[in-house]
């Protein structure tokens, strides 16, 4: 039952990430993060022009697909772009943000 619990979740994986990648806000947050960036869930808000609920939803799809890593520091919660990213996010993410 193990094994089939782990297949499943191979199989979903990926259908997961594509889902995560096909909101275009999610993808700008990507984008913005890039290069090593830290950001606010307020700094992200204003720059993509949306809610701070919004935002935070965005930030939380990313992070549990281990995308981002979220720092508490000051008072503040920072968002940065993981080192150790999926190696499935890591492909995907470089043709989605080709231009």
């Amino acid at each position: 039952m193990a094994i089939r619990a782990k297949q499943g979740m191979r199989t979903k994986r990926p259908v997961v990430v594509f889902r995560a990648l096909a909101n275009t806000n999610r993808l700008r947050i990507i984008g913005m993060l890039l290069g090593g960036k830290r950001m606010t869930v307020t700094d992200i808000a204003v720059e993509l022009h949306i809610s701070f609920t919004a935002t935070s939803n965005h930030l939380a799809i990313l992070k549990s697909l281990d995308v981002l890593e979220a720092l508490g520091t000051a008072g503040h919660v920072f968002y940065s772009m993981n080192e150790h990213l999926p190696h499935d996010f890591r492909s995907i993410v470089a043709v989605a943000l080709q231009k």
